[in-house]
C-alpha cells in the first residue's frame, strides 16, 4: 500500500475476504430506501415544477401578446404531447405538495419511526396518483 488512504479503501466483505471499497458511496452500493427515493423524487419534482412554471409563464405571455401567438402555444398544449407534459406537471405538483406536508410533520418532530416513515412515503405516492387521476378526470369531464 502506498499510503494511509489506500489502507482506508481496503475492507472485508461478509465472507471475510479482502475487497477494495469504492471511493465514495453511490447507487451501486446502497439499496434504494423509502427515505432516499422520496428525497430524490422531491428534488426532481422541484426542478420539474420550475420548468413547468416557465411553461405557464410562456402561456400567460402569449395570452397577453395576442391571438396568433396564443393559438400556437394553446395548440401545443392541447396536443397529446402537451397534455402528457401537463399531466406530468400536475403529478409533480401533487407529489411535491404531499411530500411537503410530510416534511412539515417531520419539522414538528413526528413520523421519524421507521414503520411510520415507510407508511407516510407510500401514502405520498398513493396521494400523488389519486390526486392526479381525480384532477384530470374532472378536467376531462369539464373540458
Amino acid at each position: 500500500m502506498k499510503d494511509a488512504r489506500d489502507a482506508l479503501m481496503v475492507g472485508r466483505n461478509t465472507d471475510g475476504k479482502l475487497v477494495r471499497r469504492p471511493i465514495s458511496p453511490h447507487l451501486q452500493v446502497y439499496k434504494p430506501q423509502m427515505s432516499s427515493v422520496t428525497s430524490i423524487f422531491h428534488r426532481i419534482t422541484g426542478c420539474a415544477l420550475g420548468l413547468g412554471t416557465l411553461l405557464l409563464t410562456l402561456w400567460l405571455i402569449t395570452a397577453a401578446s395576442g391571438d396568433s401567438a396564443f393559438s400556437v402555444v394553446q395548440a401545443i398544449f392541447a396536443s397529446w404531447i402537451g397534455i402528457l407534459i401537463l399531466i406530468g406537471f400536475t403529478a409533480a405538483l401533487f407529489y411535491h405538495f404531499a411530500n411537503g406536508i410530510r416534511h412539515l410533520a417531520w419539522d414538528a418532530g413526528h413520523g421519524f419511526e421507521l414503520p411510520v416513515m415507510h407508511r407516510s412515503g407510500v401514502l405520498v405516492f398513493a396521494a400523488t396518483v389519486f390526486l392526479t387521476v381525480v384532477f384530470w378526470a374532472v378536467a376531462f369531464l369539464i373540458w
